[in-house]
């Protein structure tokens, strides 16, 4: 029986948050939009379900467009994928293969490893510091001849911080290495890194629209990309990877200023709730999550508790370089937020911490 190639035979399973498994429980592990989507988009949808025997662009030219508008960049130097993960996924097919390196500061998101090992690269991993800050003098330290890309997550997944732009900046100075900074939250922060991709030829800057525009279902992803990659990319990538209906809910989302803005001053009240009230450890965010640390208790033993009181969180034991005692809670809406503290704040107590 022909075997799948040692890459993909040492890699590990995605670990996604977990679903409720039945109705009424409150979901705070997956980083969802609390609102949902716009209403624009959801009638976008309705109105393109009526075409889906009919071919999408084959680049989503017509979201490119949208997001051109939206952001400033040329819609030459704008890529779309199915999700950011597609987007990242494309960029490791056209730079890694067997013998190369990709450098991981962790804990962080765990697809850029897996992309890495999926096209039979390395990863190299350091460690951030206690604060979950990246040692950049470190990671510059580390890059070698075989280091193609160096995946940075801002905010980072899950501990809700940002890389500083002097940090970056540095960074890109000092490699030919492509720097992929993944900013799938970088709507609920007080800063991006979007601009620097103006000033430096080895950096890509990739978004979602799951997070802050509620459309994690549709899977739709973009990415800013420097002029020189942009037609190896559209070789190496899939065509039709953004369905009609998701072009068309894209493109709706992004005209719903008023929704965004909502979305963001919900996420922004409910975090600073939570990070005030939860009786444990935890670290400031600028992403729709809070990372709290549950010590002396176990990330698995508090996951299972609140899920006995009706609530889903994330424990972070899977991501690698965590640790066990570190849980990620999504913000939801106020009811969903004040229920999670109270439950918290039960567990605390009842441990006499």
């Amino acid at each position: 029986m022909i075997k799948p190639k040692p890459s993909i035979e040492c890699m590990e399973e995605y670990v996604p948050g977990k679903q409720p498994p039945e109705k009424g429980m409150i979901k705070l592990a997956s980083n969802e939009n609390p609102l949902g989507p716009s209403p624009k988009a959801v009638d976008a949808i309705k109105r393109a379900s009526g075409e889906v025997d009919v071919y999408p662009s084959s680049d989503a030219f017509e979201l490119r467009e949208a997001i051109s508008e939206y952001i400033g960049f040329p819609v030459e130097r704008i890529v779309a994928g199915n999700g950011s993960d597609g987007v990242m996924d494309t960029i490791a097919r056209i730079f890694i293969e067997k013998d190369t390196e990709t450098m991981i500061p962790i804990p962080t998101f765990s697809m850029y490893e897996i992309v890495t090992r999926a096209y039979g690269g390395n990863p190299r991993f350091i460690r951030r510091r206690e604060d979950f800050s990246v040692d950049v003098e470190e990671l510059i330290a580390n890059l070698n001849k075989k280091t193609k890309l160096i995946f940075l997550c801002s905010p980072n997944n899950p501990s809700g911080n940002v890389i500083e732009e002097r940090d970056v900046k540095k960074i890109c100075e000092s490699t030919d290495s492509l720097i992929v900074i993944d900013e799938a939250y970088a709507e609920f922060s007080d800063s991006s890194l979007i601009d620097l991709a103006w000033d430096f030829e080895n950096l890509v800057i990739v978004r979602t629209f799951s997070k802050a525009y509620g459309l994690a279902g549709l899977r739709i992803g973009y990415g800013i990309i420097p002029e020189w990659l942009s037609k190896d990319y559209w070789k190496a990538h899939i065509p039709f990877s953004v369905s009609s209906i998701a072009i068309s809910a894209g493109i709706a989302a992004l005209k719903d200023e008023k929704h965004l803005k909502r979305t963001i001053e919900v996420i922004r009240t409910g975090r600073e709730f939570l990070l005030s009230e939860i009786p444990f450890r935890t670290f400031p965010s600028q992403a729709n999550f809070v990372l709290v640390d549950v010590s002396p208790l176990r990330s698995k033993e508090v996951f299972s508790r609140l899920f006995e009181r009706g609530i889903v969180v994330r424990d972070c034991s899977s991501f690698r370089g965590a640790g066990d005692s570190l849980c990620r809670i999504t913000v939801g809406k106020m009811e969903e937020n004040e229920k999670v503290v109270d439950a918290l704040k039960e567990i605390y107590a009842g441990e006499g911490i």
